[in-house]
């Protein structure tokens, strides 16, 4: 099938779904609802979304209809085709944040220290902020100061938003948006719990921020633009809400090099942070497009098989490669397979790792990136620059 192909009619759609999933799988009945059936059983995929030929496409093949999917990485298109990828991101992260996922479980925990949290942060704020979702930890590469209005896209339950408002003290603020209402919740009750009072969560969708225009010093995120079906949307919405000379200081997961299909098509690996991914020099020209300069991303190496510490809160399953194979992964003397049907981000997250070293064309980012602050050559009149 070509990298591109340009679909306008539903029938098309389903056409090309029947072709693309029916002939691996030896499927024999086209009759409508088979592709979604099968979906299901293969990609574990629970209540899926009622734009089910959008979705088909999306999950099984590299196709477009007047936008693009390259690989699965991320969509251009109406604003009903997006939703429909944003309510799979939500219902799953609806169900963490809803679950007694915290800094008290010794998996959660390990992830996010494996991802550069220190112990004394994790215990000074509430465990509950903390769900092992994190990638990296951007409060400590964002030179946060004492005043500064910081926003977190993708704030989750409070992690970096409480960290950050010890940063940037009495005097400044921090501000949390996330599209979940249940993060939101979670987030708030944290705040009440911890007596955070220099700190507000909004509910909204970080390609539409409620923010006003140049109001902020510092934009933060952990892991959260690689959901974004709209990257590019993402960051001029950053520039948008930034003050001249602002910065961004972001944790984030990017490719370099290519997903085994399987992973790249996978939509639970789109729900947890890997095949949503874009290259590392995509991400670059995005920032750049977006009017940024000093544009820098660099590799954490930090282990994104961490994850799997959340499932088996000991961690012993870190996937080791197969001779033949390097993208394939097999079980340690100490581990069992991990359940062939989880029911959580967590669960599913561990059962990709354990069959597929992400490390190999994934990888753990750090992005700095800087608003330009406006020349004033252009804008002088008599009095405005000042005498030279």
């Amino acid at each position: 099938m070509p990298g591109n192909l340009r679909l306008w009619l539903p029938q098309n759609l389903h056409e090309v779904a029947d072709t693309q999933f029916l002939i691996p799988h030896q499927v024999q009945d086209s009759q409508p609802g088979v592709v979604p059936k099968r979906l299901k059983e293969l990609r574990h995929v629970e209540g899926f979304l009622p734009y089910s030929h959008i979705m088909i496409i999306y999950a099984l093949t590299d196709v477009s209809r007047g936008y693009y999917i390259r690989s699965g990485r991320y969509i251009r298109g109406t604003e009903m085709e997006q939703q429909s990828v944003l309510e799979s991101v939500r219902s799953k992260y609806a169900a963490v944040a809803e679950s007694e996922l915290s800094t008290k479980h010794a998996g959660v925990k390990a992830v996010a220290e494996a991802f550069g949290y220190s112990a004394e942060e994790l215990t000074s704020i509430p465990a509950e902020a903390n769900m092992g979702l994190s990638c990296g930890n951007p409060t400590a590469i964002a030179s946060l100061r004492s005043g500064e209005v910081v926003v977190d896209l993708g704030s989750g339950g409070g992690l970096d938003v409480f960290l950050a408002s010890k940063l940037v003290g009495p005097s400044g603020k921090a501000i949390g948006i996330d599209m979940t209402p249940e993060m939101i919740e979670r987030a708030r009750d944290n705040a009440q719990k911890g007596g955070f009072e220099n700190v507000a969560f909004h509910l909204a969708t970080i390609d539409r921020l409620p923010l006003p225009d140049a109001s902020v010093d510092c934009v933060i995120s952990n892991c959260v633009i690689n959901l974004a079906p709209d990257k590019p949307a993402v960051f001029r919405e950053i520039a948008r809400v930034l003050k001249p000379g602002g910065r961004v200081a972001i944790s984030d997961i990017a490719l370099k090099g290519e997903l085994p299909p399987v992973v790249a098509q996978s939509v639970a690996a789109y729900v947890g942070c890997v095949s949503g991914a874009i290259q590392i020099d995509e991400y670059r020209r995005a920032l750049r497009a977006a009017g940024f300069e000093h544009v820098e991303i660099v590799d954490s190496g930090a282990d994104l098989n961490a994850y799997a510490k959340v499932e088996n809160q000991a961690g012993c399953c870190s996937s080791s490669k197969k001779a033949g194979n390097e993208l394939k992964a097999g079980f340690n003397a100490c581990c069992s397979p991990v359940d062939s049907t989880p029911s959580t981000l967590h669960g599913e997250l561990a059962k990709l790792i354990s069959e597929y070293d992400v490390n190999q064309a994934a990888a753990s980012v750090r992005v700095f990136a800087v608003k330009p602050v406006a020349s004033q050559t252009e804008c002088c009149g008599p009095t405005c620059c000042g005498s030279k």
